[in-house]
């Protein structure tokens, strides 16, 4: 799934996505963290790696999502 970053809070490292259809998903620090980012600009294009029906994984649009959280 991808998205195009709303906020980014540097200091909880969390933050929202709009997804392309305009809805809002939140991310959580360990979804961040899970990630290989260090950090996030609004409206940078990312990719998003779900599990249990929240986001799980963050990181850019160019890199590959890490196969236990596709599809879930």
């Amino acid at each position: 799934m991808q998205g195009t970053v709303r906020s980014f809070d540097e200091a909880t490292r969390s933050g929202t996505v709009f997804l392309d259809d305009g809805s809002v998903l939140e991310f959580g620090t360990a979804a961040f963290d899970a990630g290989p980012l260090r950090l996030l600009r609004t409206g940078q294009r990312v990719n998003l790696g779900m599990s249990g029906g929240r986001v799980a994984y963050v990181t850019l649009s160019t890199f590959p999502v890490p196969g236990e959280f596709q599809n879930t």
